[in-house]
C-alpha cells in the first residue's frame, strides 16, 4: 500500500535547526523510520513535514561518563549489540536488543524511536525501566532529565513536550545480572505477547518490568519487595514472585493473545528470568543473548 498522504520533508543539519522545526504545528522527526513508516501507510499519523534527524552527530554514540553508560537516541539495536561497553554495563539491554525484530530491522532502527513510539510491546521499554534509566530531552531551553519510570503516559504517548527532541539515555553502571524473556507467537520477526526484564544488582536489590501486558510498559513493585535482599531465591518465594507479578499486570485480549495467557504466562516467564538472573549473578547460567524460555526447554 502507497502512501497517500502529503508532506514536506526537511533534514535538519543541527539539533538548535531541528528544534525550531519540530516547534512547528504537524512536524513529526524521522529517525529509523521503522514504526513511522508503517504509521503513515496505515494513516494513522498525518504529519504536515517529516523532520529528518538521522545526520545529527549528537544523536548517536556509546560512552561511559560519570559513571554512567550514555547512549545516543539515534543509536540502533545493532549498534547496541556489538557495543563492547553495552556487553560490559548493560548486558540484558543487549539481550533484548538480539529480539528486536529482524537484521534488517535492528540494523534501521534507534533506541529512541522505539521509546518515543511508546507501544506498549517495545522491547527496549522494559529493560531500560530495570536500569532506572533517565531520558535526555534537548528542548529551545537546554537539556531536560526525564526518569525512565515517568516517561510512558499510555499507549503511543510520552512525557515529551511538544518541540522537545529525544537526544539519548543514561544508565547507572554497576556490577549486576539480569534476564529478559520475550513471548512470540512464532520463532523469528514477531511483536511480544509479553514481555519481561529483571536485573539483580550484586547487594541483592531487584527491579522487575513488564511490557505488552498493560497500556505501557511498567515495573513490578511487588515482586522487587518481596525479593530485596535475596540474591538466590527457593522455590517457594519464586512461586510467589509469579503470583505477584500476575497481580501488577492488566493485560488485554487481542489478536496475538488472549489476556488469561498473557497473564499466566508472565507468571511463567518471572520465574524463569529470576532463575537466569540469579544464575548469572553467581558468574553461572546461560550466556546473554540466550533466551530464557527457550533454554528452559519451552
Amino acid at each position: 500500500m502507497s502512501i497517500a498522504h502529503e508532506f514536506d520533508y526537511v533534514k535538519a543539519r543541527t539539533i538548535k535547526e531541528a528544534l525550531q522545526l519540530l516547534a512547528q504545528p504537524g512536524a513529526v522527526p524521522l529517525a529509523g523510520g521503522t514504526d513511522l513508516v508503517a504509521w503513515l501507510r496505515d494513516g494513522a499519523v498525518s504529519p504536515a513535514c517529516l523532520v529528518d534527524i538521522k545526520a545529527l552527530r549528537e544523536l548517536r554514540g556509546l560512552r561511559v561518563q560519570k559513571g554512567q553508560l550514555w547512549i545516543g537516541a539515534n543509536t540502533t539495536f545493532a549498534e547496541i549489540i556489538e557495543s563492547p561497553l553495552v556487553q560490559k554495563h548493560a548486558p540484558l539491554l543487549m539481550e533484548a536488543a538480539g529480539m528486536v525484530a529482524s537484521v534488517g530491522i535492528r540494523n534501521r532502527a534507534t533506541i529512541g524511536g522505539n521509546i518515543c513510539s511508546a507501544v506498549p510491546c517495545c522491547d527496549s521499554g522494559p529493560p531500560l525501566l530495570v536500569y532506572d534509566a533517565s531520558v535526555h530531552v534537548a528542548t529551545a531551553r537546554g537539556v531536560r532529565k526525564i526518569p525512565m519510570k515517568k516517561w510512558f503516559l499510555g499507549p503511543r504517548h510520552t512525557a515529551l513536550a511538544k518541540g522537545g527532541l529525544v537526544a539519548g539515555f543514561s544508565l547507572p553502571i554497576g556490577k549486576h545480572a539480569g534476564a529478559f524473556a520475550k513471548l512470540k507467537r512464532y520463532r523469528g520477526e514477531d511483536l511480544a505477547q509479553a514481555s519481561v526484564a529483571v536485573r539483580v544488582a550484586a547487594g541483592g536489590e531487584w527491579r522487575v518490568a513488564y511490557g505488552s501486558v498493560a497500556p505501557r510498559p511498567l515495573r513490578g513493585p511487588k515482586v522487587e519487595r518481596l525479593l530485596k535482599g535475596v540474591k538466590s531465591p527457593d522455590d517457594a518465594l519464586l512461586t510467589k514472585a509469579a503470583a505477584l507479578a500476575e497481580s501488577e499486570i492488566a493485560p488485554i485480549t487481542d489478536i496475538r493473545s488472549s489476556a488469561i495467557y498473557r497473564r499466566l504466562m508472565v507468571g511463567v516467564m518471572v520465574k524463569r528470568a529470576i532463575q537466569m538472573a540469579a544464575a548469572r549473578l553467581g558468574g553461572q547460567g546461560a550466556a546473554y543473548g540466550v533466551h530464557v524460555l527457550e533454554e528452559a526447554g519451552s
